[in-house]
Order: structure tokens, then sequence, then C-alpha cells
């Protein structure tokens, strides 16, 4: 996969440059995406391409302030909603758990680090990785974080529109217009009307009621069409792509800024006598 690169891939690195380069004020960085249906207009791999090429995008943003290293994407996650979709590939939970947590376990082990930022392109993702941070931050003694870029996003900048958008529409498509454009396929998608109020009423109650969770599905058509949830994509923008990705940067200086702070040497010290050293 092609990259915005920086010259901050950690798996470019020598084994020696390792040593050299990386400090215990270092931040490594892991994209973590999926395999998984988008709509007939987007690539399996679009929330690795988002996460994964966000994440170059933020090492040479926050260049010369903070020393972010950009690990390789994890192109899998927790994608059971899209299971009954073709090409969608799931991992289970425990297994995505015990992988993140190896994962970062190894980074750890054999690097100075003492902060990982998980840079997470998959919403199905998020209700593990919410878990996970707390437990590498007990476990492991160091400065977890997720990072969630449409997130950050999408509070920022109006997409506009009847329809939340959940998944494959007007800002995934901007998205991937600002980062991949060469395979985003508008031509693709059906001829019919996104914005359905029926529609937006059962994502509400079936997607997005914080006060219930419900195991939906993305081909159920009381919520999709052609596996799109949200708003029309052909709306989708390369401009509003630029748009959401300069405002999720511009917070993510601010997410490294306190990932800095809580990883000064004396907070750092203090992790480490609260939880002893990691073996």
């Amino acid at each position: 996969m092609t990259t915005d690169s920086t010259g901050r891939a950690f798996a470019e690195l020598t084994a020696p440059r390792v040593t050299a380069e990386l400090g215990e004020r270092s931040v490594v960085c892991l994209p973590l995406g999926s395999t998984e249906q988008h709509g007939p207009h987007l690539p399996l791999d679009t929330d690795t391409v988002i996460a994964e090429r966000f994440a170059h995008r933020l090492t040479a943003h926050v260049a010369g302030r903070h020393d972010l290293w950009v690990g390789p994407a994890l192109p899998y996650g927790l994608s059971p909603e899209h299971a009954r979709t073709p090409g969608t590939v799931t991992l289970d939970l425990r297994l995505y758990a015990e992988l993140i947590t190896k994962l970062v376990d190894e980074y750890v082990r054999s690097t100075s680090v003492r902060s990982v930022l998980l840079i997470n392109g998959h919403g199905g993702n998020r209700g593990a990785l919410e878990a996970l941070v707390h437990q590498l931050r007990h476990s492991h003694g160091i400065t977890a974080c997720v990072l969630h870029p449409a997130a950050l996003a999408v509070g920022r900048v109006p997409i506009g529109g009847e329809m939340p958008e959940v998944h494959a529409g007007v800002l995934e498509t901007a998205l991937m217009l600002a980062l991949d454009p060469d395979r985003v396929r508008l031509d693709l998608l059906p001829g019919k009307e996104f914005a359905d109020l029926g529609r937006r009423g059962a994502i509400g109650h079936l997607v997005l009621d914080r006060g219930v969770t419900w195991p939906w599905t993305s081909d159920d058509p009381t919520l999709s069409v052609a596996g799109v949830i949200g708003g029309d994509p052909r709306r989708a923008t390369p401009k509003l792509g630029q748009q959401l990705i300069s405002a999720a940067l511009n917070a993510g200086m601010h997410v490294l800024d306190r990932i800095d702070t809580a990883t000064s040497p004396g907070t750092s010290e203090t992790l480490r006598r609260h939880h002893g050293p990691h073996t």
C-alpha cells in the first residue's frame, strides 16, 4: 500500500537505528483498520487506508514537536456487522484483544518507548479498544490512547445532509477521495435514494442509540442501501475530505501534547512505581 511517507515508518528502520532513533519520549503509532464491505464504490481496505494514511500525515504534521513513528497497519478488525457480505474478513473479540495486547507488548519490549497511539479507522473496533487502553496502561505502565480520525473530524467540519454518517457514506467517501481517489468508484453506486426518514429512524434506534446496543447488520434494508449507512456518497468531494483531514490533524496535535505531558519524566516514573516494571 502506498503511504504518505515521512521517513517515520518503524518497519523501514534497521535494528541499530531503532536504538538510536527511539527513546522514552517517542510515540509508536499503530494504524488499525479492517477488511470489510464498503458499498459498491469503496475498497474493502477503506478503514485501513484511512488509518494508515492519516498516521503518516500526522507524523508530518507534528514533526519538530513530537517524535512519532508509524508501525505497519493491522488490516483486520472486528467486523461481524458486515460478515454476511462477500469479502468481509473479521476477527473474533478474544483474538483481536490478544493480538493488540501482544503487538503493544512487543513494541514496548523491543524499544524504549513508553507511549503507544492506536489510530483506529474502523468504528467496530472502538468498544474493544476503549477497554484495552485501560488494560494496557495498568498492565504495562505506559501511556496508551486511541485516536479515531473520522470521529475527530466529523464534529469539527459540517457535512450536511439528513442522514447520520455510519458507514461508506459521505464521510468515508470524502476521506478516500482525499487519500486514495483512484480507488473510489462513484459510478458504481445504484441510482437509489439514500436520504430516507424511515431509514434515519432505524439507524438512530439500532446503531446510534447510546442507551441500548443491538447486533445490527449492514445488509439490513431498513438501515442501508447497497451497504451504505449514511448520506449519498455522491455528495462527497476531495475538498471536503481535505477539510476533514486537516481538522483531525489539528485535533491530533492536541492529543499528542497530552501524551507528551503524560509521559514526562516524573509522570512516567510514577506510573512505573505504581504498576511495577513490565516483564
